[in-house]
């Protein structure tokens, strides 16, 4: 009898463990979300600093279908897919706005005219973000990514182009943060 309680124990503290929502500079983060239709898992979290001084600008997490290591199945993916920026500081839409560009010129370096065109109308739906603000992404295969700013929904932009490019910003090889790509490839959030 004793036995059987120990195990029962065990495994309901277990149940819990898995229940719970993984953490990262004070911000919690469901282990799955429904997107869509579709069940994602998170696939890992990352902080993004700025500065020489190394502040933390924002938490990152990454949700999929597939959980993986390797970024190339998710930059490549045609499953739907989350990514979430929460807020640890105020930053003004300017300095969003900048960084979004230089991220995708980056990552696209011919810099396509329809591309950047995506790129800028983005841009007008961001807004100043405060601490504890969010912007999310929902990637949706064939419709594109779907933007929201604060929980309003502004708009989807087109393209897988435009879906793999966004993408490779945080996953591809030169992110903004190391770190962060690191830990939304499932290593410690940092």
């Amino acid at each position: 009898m004793r036995t059987a309680s120990l195990i029962t124990g065990l495994l309901l503290s277990l149940m819990v463990d898995t229940a719970q929502a993984k953490e990262c500079k004070g911000v919690n983060f469901p282990d799955q979300v429904e997107v869509g239709g579709a069940d994602l898992t998170l696939n890992g979290l990352g902080v993004q600093k700025a500065t020489f001084l190394k502040v933390d600008v924002y938490v990152a997490a990454l949700y999929v279908t597939a959980t993986s290591r390797d970024p190339n199945p998710l930059i490549n993916s045609d499953a739907p897919q989350e990514l979430i920026l929460h807020f640890l500081r105020s930053v003004d839409v300017v300095d969003v706005r900048k960084e979004w560009t230089r991220d995708f010129v980056h990552v696209a370096p011919d810099r396509p005219i329809s591309l950047m065109q995506r790129v800028a109308t983005m841009n007008t739906w961001l807004s100043d973000m405060s601490s504890n603000e969010q912007l999310a992404f929902i990637r949706q295969p064939g419709a594109g990514i779907e933007v929201i700013v604060n929980g309003v929904i502004k708009g989807t932009i087109p393209g897988e182009d435009f879906s793999r490019a966004f993408m490779s910003i945080w996953l591809g090889a030169a992110p903004p943060s190391p770190a962060l790509r690191r830990g939304l490839l499932g290593s410690e959030c940092n």
